[in-house]
């Protein structure tokens, strides 16, 4: 099938979003790419289609594990077969799965960048039929990103192995430096690039100076139809203002990392089926979810980078309807935004500390630890050594950057059983306790090779087909580990540290300092771009644009900037300056207007009047053919 064909056949549409189709014309002649595609651009479909068309694997890389599952849950509602590594796997699951993806059972793997170096895969990964390499969120191997995961930097190395397919690397934001370096560390050879406008005309950008956020924020929601999200920077603020909004009488909840499974599930769906119109939320959520009837994102307090602000206010609007994001700003924030660096980037006497905290809750001597997992409570971990939780967090991130260890702080291992005893065992057991039948002859039939090895099971479903409480299928499932017929490993969820190094006395942990505060000079001009987006006086979305290095935007004409502009009479000075800047412009070669008006500023209010004012006067002339020109 043509990409076309397959587009209709498995997604329903019969036409492709702006540059999907070049991109996926560039993957099928085994080009290297870098498509920078804005949240909602459609980016999955560009390795999905070509992958489809390709005969053999297609193997991407996400460290998103809530993204790995949803794209994995849409393939397999489509027929596709598809599987995904991610630490929180049993030994037996993932040599299954990697097995199954040399024999080709699979057509996409997706793999978390810390699993591309464990020894499984890499013993299997010569022998995998893969037809393309797709890297999303590439920005994270960028150490000048917002995201730099050191594991990334692994990637390139799958080429040893495959040196004929196409890469391609595929993220919503990144300024021309981290371009470079994605091409750069990934060995992308002579890549072609994709970026679509950063411009998003049906969005207009707000900062609103508010007294009180919780007031405000219902005020604009009570003028808001249609759903909205809010971000907050804490877990206790998305309580804090869902709750508000309750009893202001609007529809709200909120979401979280902190929250189990099932209810982040429960709370995303109701969401998205428009059950609960408002979601209140960390920027946990709204990876992966592509719900276009977005009306309103605000975010109660400025982000601390443009990249992120962009990425989470570009949730709104899909639909190409008009849509609002709103920044609730205090004259604190900027105050408070500029001190994030050295709250991020704690000393190396604080990371040691943490480090040989961390060494003591584990009761992980010296010398060892190397590739093992542990599930961590980092509220107890600083609780125990008088430590404050950003401290031990950001921290336990410098480490992972140094890659010293992994740091998952949504770590998932689904419940798995495996059964341990024969037959005429387990048939016993069911003579003696006849209620623990049902559960065992429904475990042998729902789940194929339960007997050979752990296999992942779903309490809930269970308790679904034998019309029980999952309460006592969880008990039953617990007598059955006792007695030794299964073994029974509950699903846990929660942060898992895995150190990719043995331990060493704290002393000696190094740290490769001049890069380490090298990434912090660059996050505090992130937070610097961040205070220019909130105090600037020129468009907001133009000055979104030229922060991303696309000079094309003009001014938008419906940000707080351009509404408040439009009712501003321009001093005689600047009418003047801007006169000056046209006049010099236009004594080399006549221009038209839409080529000498961006070329000449942001201000697009100011730029019509300049050109008025001059018309007026008798010194410019316009031609036949459109280009203006001076009259000495």
């Amino acid at each position: 099938m043509t990409p076309r064909e397959i587009l209709l056949t498995y997604w329903g549409h019969t036409s492709f979003r702006p540059m999907q189709e070049e991109i996926i014309q560039e993957v099928m002649k085994g080009r290297d790419s870098l498509a920078i595609l804005p949240t909602g651009g459609g980016k999955s479909v560009c390795f999905q289609v070509p992958a489809m068309a390709l005969p053999g694997l297609c193997l991407v890389v996400t460290p998103l594990i809530a993204l790995m599952e949803d794209q994995l849950a849409q393939l397999s509602r489509k027929g596709i077969a598809a599987a995904s590594l991610y630490a929180g796997l049993s030994t037996p699951e993932n040599r299954r799965i990697l097995q199954e993806a040399v024999e080709g059972v699979y057509k996409f793997l997706y793999v978390s960048p810390e699993r591309l170096q464990t020894d499984s895969f890499l013993e299997a990964l010569p022998w995998m039929p893969l037809c393309l390499l797709a890297v999303d969120e590439a920005h994270c191997i960028s150490q000048w990103g917002h995201d730099f995961r050191p594991t990334y930097l692994q990637i390139a190395s799958v080429r040893k192995w495959h040196k004929e397919i196409p890469v391609l690397a595929l993220t919503a934001s990144a300024t021309a430096r981290v371009q470079a370096e994605i091409a750069e560390k990934l060995a992308l050879r002579n890549p072609s690039l994709f970026r679509q406008s950063f411009e998003r005309p049906n969005l207009s950008y707000h900062i609103l100076p508010v007294e009180s956020r919780s007031a405000s924020l219902v005020e604009i929601l009570r003028k808001t139809p249609g759903p909205s999200i809010v971000y907050c920077r804490s877990r206790r603020k998305t309580v804090d203002y869902a709750g508000w909004l309750q009893r202001s009488g609007l529809p709200a909840a909120f979401y979280h990392a902190g929250l189990d499974r099932e209810a982040r599930k429960t709370r995303q769906l109701d969401w998205v089926q428009n059950k609960v119109q408002i979601i209140v939320a960390t920027n946990a959520f709204g990876m992966g979810i592509d719900k276009p009837d977005v009306r309103c994102v605000i975010h109660t307090e400025p982000p601390d980078s443009l990249e992120n602000f962009y990425q989470e206010a570009g949730r709104a609007g899909r639909d190409g309807q008009a849509a609002k994001a709103y920044v609730l700003s205090r004259p604190m924030d900027a105050v408070e935004l500029l001190r994030l660096p050295d709250i991020r980037y704690p000393a190396l006497s604080v990371i040691r500390k943490v480090y040989q905290s961390l060494a003591n809750y584990l009761q992980l001597p010296s010398g060892i630890g190397e590739d093992r997992t542990y599930a961590l409570d980092i509220r107890a971990l600083a609780e125990r050594f008088q430590l404050k939780v950003p401290e031990v967090l950001h921290s336990l991130q410098a480490m992972q950057q140094e890659g010293i260890l992994d740091f998952q702080e949504q770590a998932f291992r689904p419940s798995t059983v495996h059964f341990i005893t024969t037959r005429d065992q387990w048939q016993a057991q069911a003579v003696l306790e006849p209620e623990l039948e049902p559960l065992i002859q429904s475990l042998l039939r729902s789940y194929t090779g339960i007997v050979d090895g752990p296999v992942p099971i779903v309490e809930r479903a269970l308790a679904r087909t034998l019309r029980q409480q999952e309460a006592l299928i969880r008990q039953q499932l617990t007598r059955l580990h006792r007695i030794g017929i299964i073994i029974y490993q509950p699903a846990l969820e929660s942060p898992h540290i895995r150190f990719l190094q043995n331990r060493v006395k704290a002393d000696d942990l190094y740290i490769d300092m001049a890069a380490y505060l090298e990434r912090k000079q660059h996050y505090s001009e992130r937070i610097a771009g961040m205070v220019g987006y909130l105090s600037t006086n020129n468009c907001r979305a133009a000055y979104i644009g030229q922060y991303f290095g696309d000079h094309s935007i003009r001014d938008c004409g419906h940000c707080d900037i351009c509404l408040a502009r439009d009712k501003t009479t321009f001093t005689s000075s600047e009418v003047h300056q801007m006169s000056l800047k046209i006049k010099a412009a236009l004594d080399s070669q006549p221009l038209a207007l839409d080529i000498l008006a961006p070329r000449l500023s942001s201000n697009e209010a100011l730029f019509k009047s300049s050109i008025e004012a001059l018309r007026k006067e008798g010194y410019l002339i316009l031609d036949e053919d459109g280009k203006l020109h001076w009259r000495s």
